[in-house]
């Protein structure tokens, strides 16, 4: 299924999609992201004794500010009204960590450029959080997992 590039002209100009003409409706979207890390670095998030604090409340904080701020880091997302950002924090086994992101807005435009950026930033926190113990981490698997509203309509990612 082809559909032409929105952002782009008939000359292959750069733009901004036009959405004034769309109609307002609830979109949500849900994104992940990954961090794989050792065992022990894990443990030391679960049992809170990283030395900078709480992992998951800061990367929560980072993720839901990251979202707000996703029209300043991509070029040609519309600025939004969001209504809601959560993040959830899922250990998998013993050595990763699931980040699922999930944005909320009454818009003329989805919001997965959002879901996706708290996702990363998020893991990109957690990163930071305990890189003095863990080099070794990997954030991988940033993706969509889920949208609803709008034109195209609600969308999900098969397992």
């Amino acid at each position: 299924m082809s559909q032409p590039l929105s952002h782009f002209d008939e000359s292959g100009a750069s733009r901004m999609v036009d959405t004034s003409e769309k109609t307002v409706t609830l979109r949500i979207a849900r994104a992940s992201a990954c961090v794989e890390m050792q065992p022990a670095t894990l443990r030391l998030i679960l049992d809170r004794k990283i030395v900078k604090g709480d992992v998951f409340e800061v990367a929560r904080l980072a993720g839901i500010m990251s979202a707000k701020r996703t029209a300043d880091l991509i070029p040609l997302c519309h600025p939004l009204a969001l209504c809601n950002v959560a993040l959830d924090f899922e250990p998998q086994g013993t050595s990763t960590v699931k980040i699922i992101a999930t944005v909320k807005v009454h818009a003329r435009t989805g919001v997965e450029m959002e879901a996706l950026t708290a996702a990363a930033v998020a893991g990109l926190t957690v990163y930071d959080m305990c890189k003095a113990v863990d080099r070794s981490m990997v954030l991988r698997e940033i993706r969509l997992e889920e949208k609803s509203g709008g034109r195209h309509g609600d969308w999900q990612r098969n397992s």
